[in-house]
């Protein structure tokens, strides 16, 4: 299935080497954030033993055993399915650093799910290229041999319509626990890249969320995910249609979703952007409930300090909405 053909590049500044040079050995990106943000004193792997963590069966609910009172404590918090790893090039640390910080921070599991490398080298700046992927295999299953919790393998894929097919073939091959599905570009426009934000000064508003939302629409319909991640974000940046126009547009999507099984991601992420807003909003967490569609939990942490970040207001707006959560269970990879 690789390599596959080439085709324009978005522009989204400039590109960069994403394959390994003859003989070189692909242990990290050509350029990147450190590998690993939070180590012990060997500078290799986190320092768990300071947690004694007991998980209770398949329950979404884990018993946490700290050493220092012994005291049982359990987690109140869901799974984190939505972090990333320095080999997309715009994030910090590895798998096993943001499980280090799911265990501080009480967290029953986490998911990796680093950006998918794309055909052609498309988006070459914000994504593994292909001849990394099995750097992410092996650093996943580095995190799964030392973690006290599950450590789910996932991958977020960007939908672009003229490769979807293509891409789904390969994603179906890899084994993943976890596909998020995402749309971050229109034609070549990032929409939500800081760098082309002006660009919305010009923009119809309303026809950004209809194209949007059909491209949604689309990589539901073809397969190419289990769950939808940040479903709105387009309101990244603070701009969105009027809330009725936001309700004709949005619903059909949300009743596709439905009918095909899915879930839709709680995405604290929007809090540290712009529109300071969790993805969804809650307006259309609670059409979801009204169609018992299930979601997870997402943090999409860049750094591994940022998993599980506002968990306690995520669940508590799931809670008001009346949604349920989805729990997936890790396979066991040989």
């Amino acid at each position: 299935m690789w390599p596959w053909p080439r085709f324009p590049l978005p522009v989204r500044r400039h590109a960069v080497r994403d394959s390994p040079a003859e003989g070189e050995v692909p242990r990290q990106p050509p350029r990147g954030s450190r590998p690993l943000a939070s180590c012990d004193s060997s500078g290799l792997i986190p320092d768990f033993s300071r947690t004694d963590l007991t998980c209770q069966g398949g329950s979404p609910r884990f018993t946490l055993r700290m050493k220092d009172n012994g005291e049982a404590e359990e987690s109140i918090l869901p799974p984190d399915y939505h972090t990333h790893t320095f080999l997309c090039k715009h994030a910090e640390g590895a798998p096993v650093d943001y499980a280090f910080h799911a265990v501080r921070r009480r967290l029953p599991a986490l998911a990796a799910t680093d950006h998918c490398p794309m055909p052609g080298g498309y988006d070459p700046e914000h994504r593994m290229g292909i001849d990394f992927f099995p750097e992410y295999v092996r650093l996943v299953e580095t995190a799964r041999e030392v973690s006290p919790i599950p450590i789910l393998f996932g991958i977020e894929v960007d939908y672009v319509p003229e490769y979807a097919e293509e891409v789904k073939d390969w994603v179906l091959q890899q084994g993943f626990d976890l596909v998020l599905g995402s749309v971050h570009f229109l034609d070549y426009w990032a929409f939500d890249d800081p760098a082309q934000r002006y660009l919305w000064e010009s923009a119809d508003v309303a026809g950004v969320w209809r194209r949007y939302f059909g491209m949604i629409r689309g990589m539901v319909e073809i397969g190419l995910c289990t769950v939808v991640a940040h479903l709105d974000l387009p309101k990244k940046f603070g701009r969105r249609p009027p809330p009725r126009l936001q309700k004709e547009i949005v619903l059909p999507v949300l009743d596709v979703i439905a009918d095909r099984g899915l879930a839709i991601e709680i995405n604290t992420s929007g809090l540290y952007h712009p529109v300071g807003e969790i993805y969804p909003s809650p307006e259309i967490l609670c059409w979801a409930a009204e169609r018992n569609i299930p979601v997870t939990f997402g943090s999409d942490a860049h750094t591994p300090e940022r998993v599980g970040s506002a968990f306690d207001l995520a669940v508590r707006l799931a809670r008001e909405c009346g949604l349920r959560a989805m729990t997936i269970e890790p396979s066991r990879r040989s």
